[in-house]
């Protein structure tokens, strides 16, 4: 089953314990993001702290995600890292980062995916290029992304860590 819309955004305001995604791609082109990212390869840095429905959650729910990193960092990776990343960690979201520069990737063949409550599994599907193809409901097994979220976090360090580095 594919999800977008509401059936998507539900995901987000009824999960119970946890929300967690592994991002394993270098670049996701976000429509959305077209503008501010065009911006900041321009040279324009985002102001903050800031405040938006996201970090909202963030603060008050578990939610967390590990993005799997190949040095030198792509500039969407840069731009995510500013945007994003270096707002939502410290209003609570658990981000962290898996360096595979200088080690063999722990997940190699392991694909997008967000996952909730640790029994409902979304597969994330992108063209080789990071557009977003499609979000399907994964009805199998969960335990392999449990598996997978345990082996990410252990082998990542938290991105405030990371970037101080």
């Amino acid at each position: 089953m594919l999800l977008d819309g509401e059936n998507w955004a539900s995901k987000f305001k009824t999960f119970k314990t946890e929300a967690w995604r592994l991002e394993t791609l270098s670049q996701y082109l976000v429509p959305q993001e077209a503008e501010e990212f065009a911006a900041f390869k321009a040279g324009t840095l985002f102001p903050g702290p800031y405040e938006d429905s996201w970090t909202e959650m963030v603060r008050t729910r578990n939610v967390g995600r590990v993005h799997i990193v190949n040095r030198p960092l792509s500039d969407y990776l840069r731009f995510e890292f500013e945007r994003y990343y270096r707002h939502q960690a410290p209003a609570g979201e658990d981000i962290r980062i898996l360096d595979v520069t200088d080690r063999p990737n722990p997940l190699p063949d392991v694909q997008d995916f967000w996952m909730f409550d640790r029994s409902t599994v979304v597969l994330m599907h992108y063209e080789a290029d990071g557009k977003q193809v499609s979000r399907e409901l994964y009805t199998g097994d969960p335990a392999p992304f449990v598996e997978y979220q345990r082996i990410a976090v252990e082998a990542s360090v938290p991105f405030l860590e990371y970037v101080s580095t």
